[in-house]
């Protein structure tokens, strides 16, 4: 299915097995919340919110479809921003343990605010750099527009093993950074975006570094 409008977006979320009632309510209230603090800081572009269900609810939602509900958790999401995929993720999931990573002091700030509206306990907002979070590897790694592809693997790679599923937005660039990418064993593949046709996503396991570098994937 491509979601290419606000309606198309709206529908293929309420087939989803987490869309229930509450999720929409939910849901509804982040879009008010990321609105309402749009106007103060610029989390994303104004144009963006006159298809937010498209472009960042649903371009969000869509990361679940490779990841079992049993295995979504801990879920780490790098460079949240305005939070997605993250807090989009888990809105849809709340009893996922889900940790948002932002180094913006404002935007972290907003994302604790977001979080505490929205009665998400489980989720915690880091508000540091990836380099200086301290975290046990996870299940799921997402991140969106965060960093080039080596330089995300170099930062993260401590947080996973070789069965943390990575979940990587990518937009156009996903299949030549994938093509270049050099020094990793890995099993990743690119599936296109359901949200833009010219994106997409990066997906797969990393085993670690070529080589037998000591860096990498804990065991």
């Amino acid at each position: 299915m491509t979601i290419d409008a606000e309606g198309s977006a709206q529908r293929w979320l309420q087939a989803l097995p987490e869309w229930d009632a509450v999720a929409r309510e939910r849901i509804g209230r982040l879009i008010d919340l990321l609105r309402e603090e749009n106007a103060r800081q610029n989390l994303v572009s104004a144009s963006s919110l006159d298809s937010v269900w498209q472009r960042h609810i649903a371009d969000s939602a869509q990361l679940l479809g490779h990841v079992p509900r049993e295995t979504s958790s801990p879920w780490l999401d790098l460079g949240t921003g305005a939070g997605f995929p993250g807090l989009a993720i888990a809105a849809l999931r709340p009893d996922a343990e889900v940790h948002l990573v932002e180094s913006r002091k404002r935007r972290a700030e907003w994302l604790e605010r977001a979080r505490e509206a929205l009665g998400l306990a489980r989720v915690t907002v880091h508000g540091c750099q990836v380099e200086a979070l301290h975290l046990s590897p996870v299940r799921v790694i997402s991140a969106r527009a965060f960093a080039p592809l080596p330089r995300l693997l170099e930062l993260s790679a401590r947080f996973s093993t070789a069965d943390t599923v990575w979940l990587l937005p990518k937009g156009r660039s996903a299949q030549h950074e994938l093509q270049e990418l050099a020094g990793w064993h890995h099993r990743f593949h690119v599936e296109q975006s359901l949200t833009d046709p010219d994106a997409g996503v990066i997906v797969g396991t990393l085993a670690g570094r070529a080589g037998g570098a000591k860096k990498g994937p804990r065991p």
